[in-house]
């Protein structure tokens, strides 16, 4: 952690909805005049499409397994740990982005599945901004999680974020339904050992949860709307927030512990904006205070 260079990670896994919370997050950066240095989990994958895909097909001609993007052999963790450490330390460090979207590729002459070049932060930032999957992943080799001055878990009941994922990737990104339910089966392992333990680590924990059936996600024709759900939201340390003054603000919302608290899912934003705001305020006062 850094008063000086403040880091805030938003960690989830693949379909969890960490993008949509990083909009969030983006939203009160430019209301709030903070100038954020935003760095993609996906950029720090070790291989692009192409080369994982290549990697996996011969591993399975060989009889072994399939590497998913989850576990610590596919991507840079070591590397990610550095930036952190770095930007804590001097403001300072690399990233890059992964080009998942053909619209995104073709504006910079690549192809999608691809990296951009490394290429050094922005100078005179506030605050890095983390949003992917391994935030607050902690291994016997690196302890990412140790950096985030404000750690955020985005975290829906399974059955959820996997109706989710599925129709992001076969919608947005052309996979076949097949493919897609192979990847979700073949990450189970590291899903388990490197994303689940995570949650255990975030200061604030939102978990969508759905009020309609979701018992098979993979014949799930839609994604339920955010009015057909409800959001869980956990405070690891529940001194200092004003838990009476957001139940007046987010209609509905009720207490089920004392670091818990329950809302509507389509007052999600609202919630995220009183909570988040507040935290945002505390890092940039404590900056002003060491400048």
């Amino acid at each position: 952690m850094s008063a000086r260079h403040p880091i805030i990670a938003v960690t989830g896994s693949s379909g969890a909805g960490t993008s949509h919370v990083r909009k969030v997050f983006e939203g009160i950066f430019r209301r709030e005049g903070v100038r954020a240095a935003i760095v993609e989990g996906d950029s720090f994958h070790r291989y692009d499409r192409a080369g994982l895909k290549a990697l996996n097909d011969a591993r399975e001609a060989q009889g072994e397994g399939r590497l998913s993007l989850f576990g610590p052999d596919t991507n840079l963790l070591p590397e990610l740990e550095s930036l952190f450490c770095s930007y804590s330390e001097t403001g300072t460090g690399h990233r890059r982005r992964y080009l998942h979207e053909k619209e995104d590729a073709q504006a910079v002459g690549q192809e999608p599945g691809t990296f951009t070049p490394w290429e050094p932060l922005p100078e005179d930032t506030d605050l890095l901004f983390y949003e992917g999957l391994h935030g607050a992943v902690r291994t016997a080799q690196v302890n990412v999680a140790r950096y985030p001055d404000l750690l955020i878990g985005v975290v829906p009941v399974i059955n959820l974020e996997w109706i989710q994922k599925i129709h992001r990737d076969t919608n947005l990104r052309g996979y076949s339904r097949e493919a897609v339910m192979r990847t979700i089966l073949s990450r189970m392992p590291d899903y388990v050992h490197y994303i689940v333990p995570q949650f255990e680590l975030t200061h604030i924990n939102f978990q969508r949860v759905p009020v309609v059936d979701t018992s098979n996600p993979f014949i799930a024709r839609d994604i339920p709307i955010a009015s057909e759900t409800m959001v869980v939201i956990r405070f690891a340390d529940p001194r200092g927030v004003d838990f009476p003054y957001l139940l007046s603000m987010v209609k509905d919302a009720f207490m089920t512990r004392a670091n818990t608290i329950v809302i509507p899912g389509d007052r999600q934003d609202l919630a995220m904006q009183l909570i988040l705001t507040p935290i945002i305020w505390r890092l940039m006062a404590r900056r002003s205070g060491v400048e």
